[in-house]
């Protein structure tokens, strides 16, 4: 790639900006290193890993880069036979080994949902031991740790007494002093790795020793006195032997871990290829990036969709996003317009899209984003006159387009700012038109911006050439940098000197000497911005519009769907309403039978009462509450005409009975199981004669264990753990009547298993139980032995 358009296009301070989002400098360094390259399939795949980071990044788990320690150096010296680490070298292997293990199985353990990142992490080193080796024996800071060996520990703890034992004894001595030789306020210290005690020079004679120091003006001497002579030789012999006890153990653990240099080599590349991606996804994350999709070679489309210049967005997150489409066949975008709108900036950021995208960067971009892969970048933009050179600004912008003519095809991307500029406008002009035809015959894919008047006509020339600008509000004379295909820019040199107070008739005369077909080209040129904002401000008139029936449309969906609700609600309402209405007349049937059964004599009524019930639980049986939408059957023809109060009716629409409690307006108050309904008359239907009783009181009924409340509640269990046997037979009872009179299909009996007494006299009472059907012992999930099922 041309390193000229490299330079001027910024590209280098770009990587920076990526590379600062990089968990280690070593991944930043990878990332500064990236260059633009050729081949579609490998940029093709950096942009899947790096849209495989983001998704990692960002998902529910989450996933952070672990630690990269720069090991290449100590990795190099490793191959030489004989060769030791230092703590610090061991210590971050230690951490390499651990950052590898877990980035390989955490991305190995995923290959469905990031399978290019699982293949990078397929080579990363699992080592199980030897960070744990090294972990015991070197600490955080890359020290040698005092339990590294049992040696070393007790090196350590008599060099730490005999520290202690010396600075006793100096102080000591120092304090036995005469006071014309003691220093005041003076304490035991260390020069030249010994202890000594600061003493004032006339009393060297008398103290003795060996001197390690002075102090500035010469006045105090640091002594090293005999009395500890001896204890010091001694603490450097305990030295000595600490530094050959640490560095066996530095060997050992080098020699560990020397077996797998070659491996550590290859983890510590891909940990670094792995936060050079994490760098990557980090930056297309805080960009709002999106892939762009490379097209094949012989395509020549280009999309930009919301593109963004990466370094004015690094600064600023205000940056206006353009759009750019080059159909088939359009090859050379023609850029003019005002010096203030924007022009170069849309250039460099041309320029830089293609070049982070062919680097494996997802640039700021958005969905939709079509590029090609460039072979070539050529730029000519800005001033670069060189005085040592003794080029001019134009004789510079001749020698990089001469450079451009000479390398330039159709696989190249070629970016010329003010082009023609720096030169008489007339030769300028002809000379731009020359080359940016040329250019456009290529098939090179040419950007170039203008003042000149003459390059716009170049479109109808060249069908490949196509006429741009950049929006400029014409009224307050600012740029909207709202880039414009098709529709060629002025200049607005008058209108801005005007706003800028250039006297009246001096404008005035400009403008008489402008051509004539100049300045009709320029009042049509205005009339077609002043229509085309109209016609932007009619879309996004549209588009609001559009968004607010949207709105109201997804408002009407969310209504429409409570409403769904709503009435899901109120239907299994109005079913648990009639279960249960269904449920407390079958307890009413139930306790009607018992009386009569305890009332009657002789096998005739009793056989005749359990043909009443098995009737009657087979109409119950047979009751369903209506569907809310379906019709419901209706009241005899005349009903409301003979309702009463206290009379006995059915209520047609939840399929039950109840006593009307009131009358009034048409509809009527009923009482049903213990609730009071409105309804309307015509629902309800008066029951036979036989059927009109007195609703009945809250009375005992007989049981099987003695008298019961008909209407008490009813559980699907009874707990009788703990109770005495002649208290478990009264509740047991109670409790097998209750929900027999319920019409509980099963009940659940819990004794617990203990000697299993208990269990025993429950089952007794059970087999004498003529009203059930069977018993059992609990499933696993029912609570096992310590549970007893019965079926009624």
């Amino acid at each position: 790639m041309n390193s000229h358009a490299l330079e001027v296009l910024e590209y280098r301070e770009a990587l920076a900006r990526v590379a600062g989002f990089a968990s280690s400098p070593l991944g930043a360094e990878a990332v500064r290193s990236l260059e633009p390259r050729l081949q579609g399939g490998w940029v093709r795949s950096e942009l899947e890993l790096v849209s495989e980071m983001e998704a990692l990044v960002t998902g529910d788990e989450g996933w952070a880069m672990p630690a990269v320690p720069d090991l290449r150096e100590p990795l190099q010296r490793l191959g030489v036979p004989g060769s030791v680490w230092e703590a610090v070298a061991l210590r971050d292997a230690g951490t390499l080994v651990v950052s590898s293990r877990t980035a390989r199985r955490s991305l190995i353990a995923r290959p469905e949902r990031f399978p290019r990142l699982a293949g990078v992490a397929e080579f990363l080193a699992d080592l199980p031991g030897i960070a744990e080796d090294i972990g015991r024996a070197i600490d955080e800071d890359g020290e040698v740790r005092d339990g590294a060996s049992p040696e070393l520990a007790r090196i350590r703890r008599e060099i730490k007494g005999t520290r202690s034992r010396i600075v006793d004894r100096l102080t000591s001595f120092a304090s036995s002093l005469p006071a014309h030789f003691r220093v005041p306020d003076a304490s035991v210290s260390i020069r030249e790795g010994r202890y000594v005690v600061p003493v004032r020079r006339e009393g060297l004679g008398e103290v003795g020793g060996i001197v390690h120091g002075e102090s500035g003006t010469g006045a105090t001497l640091f002594v090293e006195p005999p009395v500890a002579i001896e204890m010091m030789n001694r603490l450097r012999e305990l030295e000595s032997a600490e530094a050959r006890e640490v560095l066996r153990i530095l060997r050992e653990l080098t020699d560990l871990v020397r077996p797998h240099r070659d491996s550590l080599l290859e983890s510590l590349d891909r940990l670094v290829r792995l936060d050079s991606l994490f760098a990557r996804g980090r930056y297309a994350l805080r960009v709002g990036g999106v892939a762009p999709e490379i097209v094949l070679d012989d395509d020549t489309e280009y999309e930009v969709v919301q593109g963004r210049h990466p370094l004015l967005l690094a600064a600023s997150d205000d940056v206006v996003p353009f759009d750019l489409r080059m159909d088939p066949g359009e090859r050379t975008l023609l850029i003019s317009g005002p010096n203030t709108g924007g022009k170069t900036v849309l250039l460099k950021t041309v320029g830089l899209l293609s070049l982070l995208t062919q680097s494996g960067i997802v640039p700021p971009v958005g969905k939709g984003t079509r590029l090609p892969i460039f072979r070539q970048m050529f730029a000519d933009i800005g001033d670069e006159q060189s005085i040592e050179a003794s080029l001019s600004t134009f004789s510079a912008h001749l020698k990089n387009l001469r450079e451009t003519l000479e390398l330039a095809d159709a696989g190249s991307l070629v970016l010329i700012d003010e082009i023609g500029s720096g030169t008489d406008p007339v030769e300028g002009g002809a000379l731009a038109q020359a080359i940016l035809l040329e250019l456009t015959h290529r098939s090179a894919f040419t950007v170039a911006t203008t003042h000149l008047g003459q390059l716009k006509l170049l479109p109808t020339e060249d069908a490949a050439v196509v006429n741009a600008s950049l929006q400029f509000d014409a009224e307050r004379l600012q740029p909207t940098y709202r880039l414009i295909k098709g529709l060629p820019g002025r200049s607005y040199g008058l209108a801005i000197a005007r706003r800028l107070g250039l006297p009246t008739n001096v404008l005035e005369r400009a403008e008489l000497a402008l051509p004539e077909g100049e300045r009709d080209v320029s009042r049509l040129l205005l009339e077609i911005e002043a229509k085309e904002q109209q016609l932007s401000h009619a879309t996004i008139e549209v588009e609001r519009r559009l968004a607010e029936n949207s709105a109201l449309g997804e408002d009407l969906e969310r209504r429409e769907r409570q409403l769904r609700e709503r009435e899901r609600q109120a239907d299994e309402s109005a079913r648990e309403h009639a279960r249960e209405l269904l449920l407390e007349s079958r307890q009413e049937v139930e306790a009607a039978i018992r009386e009569v059964r305890s009332a009657a004599d002789g096998d005739r009524l009793d056989q005749a009462a359990r043909a009443a019930r098995q009737r009657v639980e087979r109409a119950a049986r047979e009751q369903r509450p209506a569907p809310r939408h379906a019709p419901a059957s209706r009241g005899r023809s005349g009903a409301a005409g003979r309702l009463e109060i206290g009379l006995r009716v059915r209520i047609e629409s939840i399929a039950s009975t109840g006593t009307v409690l009131e009358l009034r307006d048409g509809k009527a108050t009923v009482e049903a199981g213990g609730i009071r309904l409105q309804l309307p008359a015509e629902d309800l239907t008066p029951l036979p004669a036989g059927d009109q009783q007195p609703q009945r009181k809250r009375t005992h009924v007989p049981s099987g264990g003695g008298y019961i409340d008909a209407d008490m509640d009813a559980s699907s269990e009874v707990d009788l753990r703990g109770l005495r046997v002649d208290e478990m037979e009264g509740k047991l009872a109670r409790s097998l009547d209750a929900a027999l009179v319920s019409g509980l299909p099963s009940f659940r009996i819990i004794h617990g298993k203990g000697t299993g007494a208990l269990r025993a006299r429950v089952q007794e009472i059970l087999k004498l139980d003529r009203r059930l059907s069977s018993f059992r012992p609990g499933e696993r999930y029912e609570g096992g032995t310590g549970v007893t099922v019965v079926e009624f």
